[in-house]
């Protein structure tokens, strides 16, 4: 997709901080971490959002959930880590491109829903 930001750095045409890179996906790191770890992962492949894959698809999303273990452990993420997929306007998605925001660091997490 031509004006997608992400694809756009899948390209090349946007720096990111990139660290991992295979033919299929990319990880950098986010420009607003929330976390002191805090990175994206996602298909080089345009896939709008979640709700947008098949099938065919499954594989690809497999091998994200694989990936994303190791490259948070990589990033030092030793006891644990959140794993995000916002998906549509409800979900809170701001770039239409599937990906999963890796999250963590030394200290617990907050947790993300508060229960009444």
């Amino acid at each position: 997709m031509e004006d997608c930001i992400f694809c756009k750095i899948v390209r090349g045409e946007i720096p990111a901080s990139k660290i991992h890179e295979d033919e299929d996906t990319l990880a950098f790191l986010d420009i607003h971490p929330v976390a002191p770890v805090h990175f994206l992962l996602i298909p080089k492949q345009h896939i709008e959002s979640l709700s947008e894959t098949d099938s065919t698809h499954q594989q690809l999303l497999g091998k994200m959930m694989w990936l994303a273990p190791r490259l948070a452990a990589a990033q030092g993420c030793q006891d644990g880590f959140r794993a995000i997929i916002n998906n549509g306007r409800i979900g809170g998605q701001e770039v239409p491109h599937l990906h999963i925001h890796i999250i963590g660091g030394k200290n617990r997490l907050p947790a993300m829903i508060r229960y009444d």
